[in-house]
């Protein structure tokens, strides 16, 4: 962002009051390590100076006009009349075109040569260039959304504190559920989890480990001195309970930090992708004297339903406990218990159970002495809502028999269990039709043929996943559940009493109405919500 001049930008800045003579000595300390980075966007990456002022000076100073620019300030397709590689690579932005002028904004008025590359290629379009000015990191943001990136220029600067708070922050406004901080040979990873998928952010160098996991370990309330695992909590950011783990791996310790917001608004089941089907929610969850069980690997949005089946059944007459690790939404009218190493979800199930509940919320069924009491709870007048890791529903009954639970336990008990995973909803802003391929209707009849079955392909298109601004170049934006349900009859139960296999039962249950989750899958890529590419990895159907 600097020409040569009579006077260095840094003292020409000071003149104008914008920083002091301490900030631009911490610029330029930066700079001696990274000289090909210009001093005006050292001062905003280290948050020296509050960036419109700061832009409007060196704007000043260069007589440019200036533009702070976001993604929310693109206009148009970008790459529509420019590339995004030619775009990078003469660090610049077309942000508007209107009335046969272009807007740009680039990071280096210095650089005649990508200002000429740039407006011959405008000309070619029959577009005449109005040329502005930014900050470098502000242009990347942009166009590493453009091409899938996340964000490689969070504030990575010498101010340890600065940088952690600006990775937290960043991670919170991507919709981030879990930071990675992974020390490797030669420099420290960051990764952000979004819509359960993993994305590399930064680079933090080698020589800021140390000072990073100092930092982390004291915002987390860890042990400073200590390299074995630790578990910690970050309370700072009011939003957000933010729940860290630490392990040592052979670069050094790495941590994750998974992001809970506070007081979220607790979407309807039917949001999250169950069946909208009145009976079924209540031959499901309208229960007494049972257990309703969701199954599903670590990250499948269980705790999430569960949270939605208690909203629908929270009502003044009813009381309702949960018991969770952590509780990770509060929600009025219930009594919610947060386990600790002093207290086990089964210390408090059995003191819970002397607190006159009708419905019990158990955070995790993990073993045997768990679930023996969770399925005593709902043979005594309670219902009880749980979670258990495993494949699918049908598996839920495996799962308590090799917990040791019995099977006449498990057929008087269960009353439904259900399992889901999480597909990533194809973006509403850049999704495009097409025509199902041969292929993929082959695909989707063979799972017609083996779950006997019959989907409605009459007009249905499907939609491919193309990327733009507003998913950050991955054309997916949020999740959906696809769901399985199972719910028990007498039939069922008597085939569980009998301790008929896990396939005998699933064979028995499809008379009635259980689908497989790949069913609901299906259902939901041809109504359009995503597609079967998204599909396939989550549940490698081809």
């Amino acid at each position: 962002m600097d020409v040569k001049r009579r006077q260095p930008i840094g003292i020409e800045l000071v003149k104008k009051g914008v920083v002091g003579e301490e900030q631009i000595s911490r610029a330029l300390e930066y700079q001696k390590a990274h000289p090909k980075e210009k001093l005006g966007d050292i001062i905003h990456d280290l948050g020296l100076c509050e960036p419109q002022k700061l832009l409007q000076a060196i704007g000043e100073i260069f007589g440019e006009k200036t533009m702070l620019i976001t993604p929310r300030d693109v206009k148009i397709k970008i790459d529509e009349y420019i590339s995004v590689d030619v775009l990078r690579q003469n660090s610049a932005i077309l942000f508007d075109v209107q009335d046969g002028r272009a807007k740009v904004c680039f990071s280096d008025v210095a650089n005649k040569r990508a200002i000429d590359t740039v407006r011959l290629l405008l000309l070619n379009r029959g577009l005449v260039m109005d040329r502005y000015i930014s900050f470098k990191s502000n242009i990347d943001t942009i166009l590493d959304g453009m091409s899938g990136k996340v964000s490689d220029k969070i504030n990575i600067g010498t101010d340890i504190t600065a940088m952690v708070d600006s990775i937290i922050k960043t991670g919170m406004d991507k919709r981030a559920s879990d930071i990675h901080f992974e020390p490797m040979e030669n420099k420290v990873r960051i990764r952000y989890r979004i819509d359960g998928q993993l994305f590399e952010v930064a680079e933090i160098a080698k020589d800021k480990q140390q000072q990073l996991i100092g930092r982390l370990k004291a915002i987390s309330n860890m042990h400073q001195e200590k390299q074995e695992s630790q578990d910690g909590r970050i309370i700072m950011y009011p939003d957000y309970n933010i729940r860290v783990s630490s392990q040592k791996n052979v670069f050094g310790e790495k941590f994750v930090l998974r992001l809970l917001k506070k007081n979220a608004n607790i979407r309807e089941i039917f949001e999250l992708g169950f069946p909208n089907d009145d009976k079924l929610v209540k031959d499901c969850f309208d229960k007494k004297n049972s257990i309703t069980i969701m199954a599903a690997p670590t990250g499948e949005g269980k705790t999430t339903s569960l949270y939605s089946i208690i909203q629908l059944l929270n009502k003044p007459e009813i009381n309702i406990t949960t018991i969770e690790d952590p509780v990770e939404i509060r929600i009025p009218g219930l009594n919610q218990v947060e386990v600790d190493a002093k207290t086990t979800f089964i210390d408090s199930l059995r003191t819970v159970l002397r607190q006159d509940p009708d419905i019990i919320l158990v955070g995790e069924i993990r073993d045997k002495e768990t679930a023996e009491i969770a399925l005593q709870a709902g043979q005594t007048g309670h219902y009880v809502l749980s979670t258990i890791h495993t494949i699918d529903a049908i598996e839920v009954i495996t799962r308590l028999r090799k917990m040791g639970v019995s099977n006449y336990d498990i057929a008087s008990t269960l009353a439904t269990s259900v399992s889901q995973r999480l597909v990533r909803r194809l973006c509403k802003h850049c999704a495009k039709e097409r025509d199902f391929t041969e292929e993929e209707l082959r695909i989707i009849h063979q799972i017609e043929a083996k779950d006997g079955v019959k989907f409605d392909l009459e007009g249905k298109k499907t939609y491919d996943a193309v990327g733009c601004k507003e998913c950050n170049g991955v054309g997916y934006y949020d999740r959906i559940g696809i769901f399985e349900i199972l719910v028990l009859n007498e039939q069922l139960r008597e085939l569980i009493t009998q301790n008929e296999s896990t396939l005998k039962i699933k064979e028995e249950a499809m008379k009635y109405g259980y689908k497989p989750l790949v069913v609901d899958g299906i259902e939901k890529v041809l109504s359009g919500v995503t597609n079967l590419d998204e599909l396939n990895r989550k549940l490698r159907i081809y």
